[in-house]
Parts: C-alpha cells; structure tokens; sequence
C-alpha cells in the first residue's frame, strides 16, 4: 500500500471573495546566495474550499490535488486557526 506522498502546506488565507476557492500564501525563508541572510520569500496559490469556511487571515492546511480549474491546485484538509 502506497503512503499518502501529497505535499501539505500551511498557509494564511488572503482572499476568500471566488465562490469554493480561497486564495493562501504560502510564506518560506531560504537563504540568499551571496549574503547569507534569511529572506522571506512568499507564493499566492488558489485552494478548492468546497462549504466556503474560510475567512481572510485564518491559517490553513493545503494539500497538492489534481488540477481542479485552470489555476487551482490545492485543497483546503483543515482549517489550524480560525481569525478573532
């Protein structure tokens, strides 16, 4: 039996305006190539949110899904933080 090999990432939600599809950013920090100093790099990806649960600024889990529109790619597993 095969392991689940789907990439999971955690995120924050930046829009949620589509119907089923909320916008996350994906924030990492690599190292620069010649200055050795952290950089905060980000990535915008659409996620499928198929009961539209999500509220700007909740930070979610995402899972690497088949293609399910033209630009989305990922689905929403749970939601970690809730916004107050």
């Amino acid at each position: 039996m095969q392991e689940n090999s789907r990439k999971q990432i955690v995120g924050k939600v930046i829009s949620n305006k589509m119907n089923k599809t909320v916008v996350v950013e994906i924030e990492r920090m690599m190292m620069h190539p010649k200055y050795h100093k952290y950089v905060r790099r980000t990535k915008k990806v659409k996620s499928h949110d198929e009961k539209n649960e999500c509220s700007i600024g909740d930070i979610v889990l995402i899972e690497e899904t088949r293609p399910l529109s033209k630009e989305k790619r990922y689905r929403l597993v749970k939601i970690v933080e809730k916004v107050k």
